[in-house]
């Protein structure tokens, strides 16, 4: 399994923007999708975003799509979130996974690796 570690999280007012980074302990060009999710107090986990091997294809959920931006750096091993016009209902712990599959990237339970997440907690 890509050990994985999560930084950038923090408090923020409503309309402010965070970048979350997730550092992998291996080539993240041998995993194919790069995801983060979140998960709110008394909530499912939440599919935000993934991410090809390549970069060439993004996907984000329907709630942050047009504010979040994914990207990753496979020469650095790490992908990010850039977070904008951030809401108070982002407010969550926010994961960083990795899957070797090439299908399910909206599926949790199909990645493999999972960082110890960051608190994102955005105020009104």
């Amino acid at each position: 399994q890509v050990q994985l570690v999560e930084s950038g999280g923090g408090s923020v007012q409503a309309g402010g923007s965070l970048r979350l980074s997730c550092a992998a302990s291996e080539r993240t060009s041998s995993v194919y999708f790069m995801g983060w999710f979140r998960q709110a107090p008394g909530k499912q986990r939440e599919f935000v975003s993934s991410i090809t091997r390549s970069g060439g294809s993004t996907y984000y959920g329907d709630a942050v799509k047009g504010r979040f931006t994914i990207s990753r750096d496979n020469a650095e091993n790490t992908v990010y979130l850039q977070m904008n016009s951030l809401k108070p209902e982002d407010t969550a712990v926010y994961y960083c996974a990795a899957s070797r599959r090439s299908y399910g990237f909206m599926s949790g339970s199909l990645y493999e690796s999972w960082g110890q997440g960051t608190q994102v907690t955005v105020s009104s």
